[in-house]
């Protein structure tokens, strides 16, 4: 946090101040782990293991802050006896089909709803990225479940959940993550002791820790942990992402992602949502608890923003124009089927990923089979060149007089050359006045989509064909100014507010929503930053003329809320847990919720209310129901829907490890998305054979003096002099080990490419004793690239492309390699180098990855047999099993 997120880290070293224990946990020793009170160093990919220790710390010892844990979470429920968890199934849940490589939900469902589940199994929602799609409302979950309020019930979550953590212990956290047993229990009792009435802790994670085959259920395994010790939805509690900049919660709100509208609305799937009301009920699921009850109104409000006049009731508001997925629309199946001649142009915009994306050689190569390419940046970064400057110039891949694309760079403006507003990581929206007019050709993204819009509408001015219809009965109309026609981005905001159709009101709040065509609302969570006409977002009152939750200062969504879920913050009879930490309350005299912040809860629900046996909806939720986008209004310690890899998080080692997992037979994500394309070579791991030519792990992540993938720092002269060059940072053992001099250079090899760097001999790096072995780690940033002022090889070159099954992310922060002493051979020797490489470890073109390996599903789906491994690796998976 220090090192990429200095301005939002002083605010830990001010709490730090007043007491607060700050612990870092990191593979490496950075600018954060100095200032921190203590520092873990971690194994790369081993996070689950480290936090399921806490878990089972807080169980074991029943440190779990119980009066909010029976009230607010599901513990008391009781599972499905269907149900069988890793523990039984030797890394597998039930429900697992090999081959498909995915899970049926049926078994993982509260007892009694087995039947109810959408998830069978297919692969198809692991294709469409379901489990982000999803969020809280992809499945139906019923208002009122069987419960067993003692906890005692062995089928009721708590117990599962003490059952399948039971061996995380000290001793197997070190054994797995190499943190010292010492270090972990320091860790584990101060975190325990920031819970109660009195207490609370946050937890704050890099964006990085997404980017695993199981970062979805590393930030599960975070919530666990928060649930338990009462920290959701209370001041000084909390889980924080640390974005990469100023926006992505932004690009996710109001989406780039394929599989997502905004809002958080799934995008319809070809096959499963034919109708407007079969899209509108699987989100909203009738009988279901809580706010998504509404979403017929969400989504028809959104289609009214769309099309305007041309979305009526009879035509389901155009719902039959809008696109619909037929599977994996990712960036990562887009390069590989631009490889395969499948796609004819690419739109580029925020992003760089010859230099940013795992597998840099495809990501450059499919860019060369295309017709046409566009690419939309402030300078020319090396997605707008490989062309003429890329390794694969040198190697005869790529022949610039032959290449087929044609590139059409145009500039961008940067933040400061233009309005609008960005959504940080508080969900908070900030407006940004222009300072300086762009230079040149630049232009905002506004004017380019506005009058690419326009010119498109025109040219097909004249169409009668139906398909054409949906672009030309688009509500395209928004007010330009100045000599360029810059769309006015207030009026953009404005509909993304949302307005009563006959009178043009803004609406003040998303409770405003109508399902009959009155309202249009580009975004219902943000109903309310352009409320009574004013933007809110633009709002700079100081805070010292105002509380300390500054609810002047922008504007938070939802309802310029925040916190979420604060109704936790209060007991469920609605008062404050303590008055030290009171946030919000029921105030029995005036019969409504107050506080410092927005209750996030009906204002005048009481917290006696109990709803009637038929409601759904808001009105199925209880006055003590504060999870109230959840489906049974409870926070999910366990999660019968919505992730695709386990209804609890396991530990799995990455996609590329040099170890056998020593928890289960099961050695990585069993549904993880992998794509079999001879472009994609991933390196083997145990149980598979020759491992050991990739001996090494290396992990990447950012340095204070770049940003993302260079783009913007390599080309500003003093952040160049500051970080010149490319460099990998080696523990003074490995550099003893391989042969390596301080300041010398290095190259390392994966199963894709070679790259190189200069060697930093450091401590800050240290070799970790894990299961009986040492494992050396290196670290290397990825901010280098071609262009620039400072140039040097991109360690993103050297990922394969493996996804996480439940949102699509890459595993770009864990990888293995071999590292070398010297310079990378250049041309046709750097194929040889890396065809060696491939050779050596059983790499063919249509070697296919073993998702199985255990022996719990019959010998004919367990890849790697014990006769396929070494003997140590025979009798530690035989000591496991037994």
């Amino acid at each position: 946090m220090a090192e990429a997120h200095p301005v939002g880290f002083q605010w830990v070293m001010e709490a730090k101040k007043r007491g607060a224990k700050v612990f870092h946990v990191d593979p490496r020793f950075t600018r954060t782990s100095a200032l921190a009170d203590t520092y873990l160093p971690i194994r790369a990919g081993t996070d689950i293991a480290l936090l399921g220790g806490v878990v089972r710390y807080i169980l074991d010892n029943e440190l779990d802050f119980r009066e909010y844990v029976l009230a607010y979470t599901n513990a008391a429920t009781i599972v499905s006896e269907k149900f069988a968890d890793t523990e039984d199934l030797d890394g597998l849940f039930s429900g697992y089909n090999p081959e498909t490589g995915s899970y049926d939900h049926a078994s993982w469902q509260y007892e009694g709803q087995e039947g109810n589940t959408t998830v069978r199994g297919t692969g198809k929602e692991r294709d469409s990225a379901s489990g982000l799609e999803h969020e809280s409302h992809g499945e139906p979950v019923p208002a009122q479940t069987r419960r067993d309020e003692t906890l005692r019930h062995p089928r009721c979550v708590y117990q599962i959940l003490k059952r399948h953590f039971a061996r995380y212990t000290p001793e197997m956290v070190a054994r797995v993550c190499g943190i010292p047993e010492e270090k972990f229990l320091e860790l584990a009792r101060a975190w325990t002791e920031n819970s109660g009435r009195e207490r609370t802790g946050a937890l704050v994670y890099s964006v990085g820790w997404t980017q695993h085959s199981v970062g979805v259920q590393y930030i599960r395994t975070g919530s666990i942990i928060q649930t338990l010790l009462g920290n959701m939805g209370r001041p000084g509690g909390g889980i924080l992402a640390l974005r990469g900049h100023a926006s992505i919660q932004g690009s996710t709100d109001i989406p780039t992602l394929f599989n997502l509208l905004p809002g958080y609305l799934p995008m319809p799937h070809h096959a499963d949502h034919p109708t407007f009301d079969k899209w509108v009920d699987s989100i909203r699921h009738p009988g279901q608890k809580g706010f998504w009850g509404n979403s017929r109104a969400f989504a028809a409000s959104l289609l009214k923003a769309y099309w305007g006049d041309a979305a009526t009731p009879e035509n389901d508001f155009g719902y039959g124009w809008l696109p619909r997925m037929t599977g994996d629309h990712g960036t990562y199946q887009q390069v590989l089927n631009m490889i395969d001649g499948k796609v004819k142009g690419y739109f580029l915009l925020g992003q760089n990923p010859a230099v940013g994306s795992a597998h840099g050689r495809a990501q450059r190569l499919g860019m060369a089979n295309l017709d046409w390419l566009v690419v939309r940046d402030l300078f020319l970064i090396e997605s707008a060149t490989f062309w003429k400057n890329s390794p694969e110039i040198a190697t005869g891949e790529i022949v610039p007089e032959e290449c087929r694309t044609e590139v059409f760079f145009l500039p961008a403006a940067s933040h400061v050359e233009k309005e609008g507003t960005f959504t940080q990581t508080q969900r908070m929206l900030q407006w940004r006045e222009k300072a300086v007019n762009p230079p040149g050709d630049a232009r905002s993204e506004l004017w380019f989509f506005y009058h690419l819009g326009r010119v498109l509408r025109e040219k097909l001015a004249a169409s009668t064909k139906p398909r054409d219809r949906a672009l030309l009965d688009l509500a395209w109309d928004y007010p330009t100014h100045g000599a360029h026609a810059e769309p006015s981005a207030e009026a953009v905001l404005r509909e993304i507010n949302g307005f009563d159709v006959a009178t043009g009101r803004p609406l003040n709040a998303f409770a405003e929503a109508k399902d009959d065509g009155s309202t249009a609302i580009g975004c219902w969570i943000y109903t309310g930053v352009y409320a009574d006409g004013v933007n809110q977002a633009a709002r700079r009152k100081s805070r010292h003329e105002q509380d300390w939750v500054a609810a002047e200062w922008g504007w938070a969504w939802p309802a310029n809320r925040r916190t979420l879920y604060n109704r936790a913050s209060a007991d469920p009879e609605g008062r404050p847990w303590s008055e030290r930490k009171k946030y919000v309350w029921w105030d029995p005299d005036a019969g409504e919720w107050t506080g410092y912040d927005v209750p996030d809860f009906e204002k005048t629900k009481p917290p006696s209310y109990r709803p009637p046996e038929d409601a759904s909806g808001p009105a199925a939720l209880a006055g003590d129901d504060p999870f109230v986008m959840q489906g049974d209004g409870k926070a999910w310690l366990y999660a019968p829907s919505g992730v695709l890899d386990g209804p609890m998080p396991t530990h799995y080692e990455p996609a590329e490890s040099p170890m056998r997992n020593p928890l289960y037979g099961q050695q990585a994500n069993p549904t993880r998305k992998i794509y079999e394309h001879p472009i994609n070579r991933i390196n083997p791991s145990p149980p598979e054979p020759h491992s050991e030519v990739f001996p090494y792990v290396f992990t990447v992540s950012r340095l204070t003096e770049h940003h993302t993938a260079g783009g913007m720092s390599r080309t500003v002269p003093r952040l160049a002099e500051l970080q010149p060059e490319m460099f990998v940072e080696v523990s003074p053992e490995l550099a003893a080990e391989v042969g390596l001099a301080h300041l010398g250079w290095a190259h390392l090899i994966s199963g894709r490419a070679v790259i190189e760097a200069r060697v930093l001999v450091t401590d800050r790096l240290t070799p970790l004793r894990v299961d009986g072995r040492i494992i050396h780690q290196v670290w290397l940033p990825y901010h280098f690239g071609s262009e620039g002022l400072v140039t040097g090889d991109s360690a993103n070159d050297l990922f394969g492309i493996t996804l996480d099954p439940n949102v699509l992310i890459q595993e770009s922060k864990v990888g293995t390699c071999d590292i070398r002493s010297g310079r990378r051979p250049t041309g046709p020797a750097l194929l040889d180098l890396v065809g060696d490489y491939q050779r050596r470890a059983g790499m063919p073109p249509d070697r296919k990855v073993p998702i199985v390996t255990t022996d719990v599903l019959g010998g004919e789906n367990a890849a790697g047999s014990t006769d396929e491994q070494t003997p140590e690796a025979a009798a530690r998976d035989g000591e496991d099993h037994a």
